[in-house]
């Protein structure tokens, strides 16, 4: 596509997250394949995004904390972000995560512009999981529901659609849109980065999460879990979020035996130590990601992931062989499974069945590839 370089204007919302994050890892993929601009908002301080990529910043607030103030904001972001794409020369404006963004769709349409709509997993689930902590029923369902019909509204307008793999379009109901569906926009993880630097073999007994400690990734019924494991493992929490305080305060017994671990947030270029400890990782999420990074990275690293079978999530943990499915999430079966998965005498093999399958097929190299595949066919 260099040849005949038209440019491509990746379209984010604002970043919940310091580092490195996904939207940044779309930008270098795509400017391996053609110019790419970042249109994005409220940049932490410590991003080297704008160091690497040309970004236009169209606001400096947050989405707020209240609803009100996140409706507000919402409307206003879009009217920026039509004023900013009308000022850009890219000829495909790519929205990543911003789904329900129907105003800087609608007019990237009408100027002329190609639109990809990715979505980064199910959004209306995660506001309406994270409106139930504060709002009474049944308004957090009445407002998901308009979320997702902002966001089916897109999907029609949309000249492509991309998901991460063909699990994730199926649980989002995408499959209406086949003719303009690419089902193979996953991730990459960098496999030198994130590699087996402690043998698997020569782990301890350590099983762990890593990621945001909140609604959306089941913490209360992983402290359960955690709880009831025998005394010979040790659970590792890595991640920061509101049930930290939560996890401190139900777990103070078995943090003070060293049962339990809250090692709170660390930078990027900590997580691959942090998963060389483990010899298994938890992912009980609900359907909100598309596909979970930690899982990518933890099988990078040699460490098998034991997850809940939603969106993405079956194409890569495939069940006996390159990880776990989680059949259910209460605390007896969470606890039951993961002792069972410690004792299998064949877990090193999946172990390097998952870094295989990572180099194989999530290598940046690959998802250059995909991308490159997936321009070519939108132009």
């Amino acid at each position: 596509m260099r040849d005949n370089d038209r440019g491509v204007c990746i379209v984010t919302q604002p970043q919940r997250t310091q580092g490195k994050d996904h939207a940044h890892d779309l930008a270098d993929i795509v400017a391996e394949i053609t110019s790419v601009a970042v249109l994005t908002a409220n940049l932490p301080s410590d991003t080297t995004l704008r160091d690497e990529h040309n970004v236009v910043e169209y606001s400096s607030s947050g989405t707020g904390e209240h609803v009100l103030v996140e409706a507000v904001r919402f409307l206003l972001n879009q009217l920026r972000l039509c004023r900013a794409i009308y000022r850009r020369d890219e000829t495909t404006v790519l929205f990543f995560g911003t789904t329900s963004y129907v105003l800087p769709v609608l007019f990237s349409r009408l100027i002329g512009k190609a639109v990809v709509v990715l979505p980064r997993g199910d959004v209306p689930l995660s506001l309406r999981l994270r409106w139930e902590e504060s709002l009474p029923d049944p308004l957090p369902r009445v407002l998901a529901g308009l979320v997702s019909l902002l966001e089916r509204v897109n999907y029609r307008l949309a000249d492509a659609v991309v998901t991460y793999t063909p699990a994730m379009a199926e649980q989002l109901g995408l499959g209406r849109y086949r003719e303009k569906l690419h089902t193979n926009g996953a991730r990459f993880v960098d496999t030198e980065q994130f590699d087996v630097r402690v043998p698997f073999d020569e782990r301890e007994q350590v099983v762990g999460f890593i990621g945001r400690l909140d609604v959306e990734k089941r913490v209360p019924e992983l402290a359960a879990a955690a709880r009831q494991l025998p005394d010979d493992i040790r659970f590792v929490f890595v991640g920061d979020g509101d049930y930290r305080e939560m996890l401190e305060r139900e777990l103070a017994e078995e943090i003070e035996c060293g049962k339990v671990e809250v090692v709170g947030w660390v930078d990027r270029e900590e997580v691959p130590e942090q998963l060389n400890r483990m010899r298994l990782q938890v992912v009980p999420s609900h359907p909100t990601e598309g596909l979970p990074t930690a899982i990518l990275e933890g099988m990078a690293c040699g460490t098998p992931a034991y997850a809940t079978p939603v969106s993405g999530v079956p194409d890569v943990v495939r069940e006996g062989e390159t990880g776990f499915l989680i059949d259910g999430v209460e605390e007896s079966e969470l606890t039951a499974d993961i002792t069972s998965i410690l004792e299998r005498d064949d877990l090193d093999q999946i172990s390097r069945n998952g870094r295989a399958l990572v180099l194989d097929e999530y290598s940046f190299e690959a998802a250059v590839k995909r991308y490159r595949t997936i321009l070519t066919e939108i132009d």
